[in-house]
């Protein structure tokens, strides 16, 4: 018997009759031989943590724009809360932790920088809403990997699609990472926003704060319990309607406050207009994406982008090597811009909207071609040294004035 074998014997014996067993699991849309030591949704765990798309998170920003300080959360840090939450709360109904985790881990790899501001400024490309959700699954399913996707199993796709949105997911696993996300963001936000000054405590609505808790320790312990004691019976994840109701009164409290009316989005139309000009860009110019972003085959990105009606245009004219000089040779002047060019245009055009070499640096890092084909500019092709070369990062002598400093 190898360890695998033996890890899900143990599964088989002590987990609930609820939880999803490994075993017994719906598969990888390409089978593969299994590890010797460690079950399908730990490799998906494993997998996840390894990919670039999950480090790119540590630059991917939360609520706050551009907070000055080492205490704000980032995408990546609210990945980490949610993970530990949702594993909390699974252990205490005896469902499959690994599962959980692989789900929690890679819940937000498509989402977008500046939160869900960066989601409207790319639905402008789209003939819909871009959803991160939607995202994210295409980024374990293709993006990653050369566009052979990472292979995840059925189950771990199911919780990364339906972990916000309309549909639940299929699994409790992927119900359990689906509420622990918001009771993570919820609190998580009210701490970021007293620690930016947005918020002071006695601000706070009173009845939440007297049931759940004064600190955010408190609340997240009161909600994982009321979860818990809700959820052991059934085939759903649940609060109770009272705790729901106190959560939700949080959570309205938030959008008017500090996802909408406050200096937290006072600098929205700057990090809009970053993202749109570099989006506009690279699919003006996709010879400027590096050669591994334009190796994706044309089948790869259809089945990302399905209703998006520039990538057809965009794979022919990526994968054309002589199309500029065909068009220079009839006399019609290029399209091409190069990024010098590029970040002239962006001066001129928005002379007080100070960006800031980091600020641009970072949304040239995890967005485009992120938002594109799914990579971050690991290469050294287009990136942040581009731009700090091409004159912007002077700028960031101004960034303390840019997004959210003084």
């Amino acid at each position: 018997m190898t360890v695998r074998e033996r890890i899900e014997n143990t599964e088989r014996q002590v987990l609930s009759p609820r939880a999803t067993l490994v075993a017994e699991s719906r598969g990888r849309e390409r089978p593969e031989e299994p590890c010797s030591i460690r079950t399908d949704f730990q490799r998906d765990r494993d997998r996840i943590v390894h990919c670039k798309s999950f480090r790119r998170l540590k630059h991917k920003t939360h609520v706050f724009l551009a907070p000055e300080g080492d205490h704000y959360r980032t995408r990546l840090t609210h990945t980490m809360e949610v993970a530990q939450v949702a594993r909390t709360v699974s252990r205490a109904l005896a469902l499959n932790e690994d599962l959980t985790e692989a789900i929690a881990l890679g819940h937000d790899l498509g989402h977008t920088p500046f939160g869900h501001i960066g989601e409207n400024a790319l639905s402008i490309f789209l003939p819909d809403q871009f959803k991160h959700n939607e995202q994210s699954l295409r980024v374990v399913e293709v993006l990653e990997n050369g566009g052979k996707g990472l292979n995840l199993t059925w189950e771990v796709r199911d919780g990364i699609l339906n972990h916000t949105g309309d549909s639940l997911p299929e699994t409790l696993e992927g119900q359990v990472v689906r509420l622990s996300d918001r009771i993570a963001y919820i609190n998580s936000d009210i701490d970021d926003a007293v620690r930016a000054g947005v918020l002071k405590l006695s601000d706070l609505p009173l009845e939440p704060i007297r049931r759940l808790g004064t600190t955010s320790s408190e609340r997240i312990d009161s909600l994982a319990h009321d979860t818990v004691e809700n959820s052991e019976a059934g085939d759903r994840i649940r609060m109770s309607p009272e705790t729901w109701e106190l959560m939700d009164e949080l959570r309205d409290f938030l959008f008017t406050n500090v996802y909408i009316g406050s200096i937290a989005k006072t600098e929205e139309d700057k990090a809009v207009m970053v993202l749109e000009a570099l989006t506009r860009f690279y699919l003006d110019n996709p010879d400027e994406l590096p050669a591994e972003f334009r190796s994706v085959s044309t089948e790869s990105l259809e089945k990302v982008f399905p209703v998006f009606p520039a990538f057809p245009h965009f794979v022919e004219k990526a994968g054309t090597q002589q199309h500029e000089a065909e068009r220079v040779q009839g006399g019609v002047e290029p399209a091409h811009r190069s990024m010098e060019n590029f970040g002239e245009e962006l001066l001129r055009r928005f002379p007080g909207a100070f960006v800031g070499a980091l600020v641009v640096g970072r949304a040239l890092a995890v967005v485009i071609p992120g938002f594109l084909l799914g990579e971050g500019m690991d290469s050294a092709a287009v990136g942040y040294e581009d731009v700090v070369r091409l004159g912007l990062a002077h700028l960031v002598l101004e960034g303390r004035h840019v997004l959210g400093g003084h």
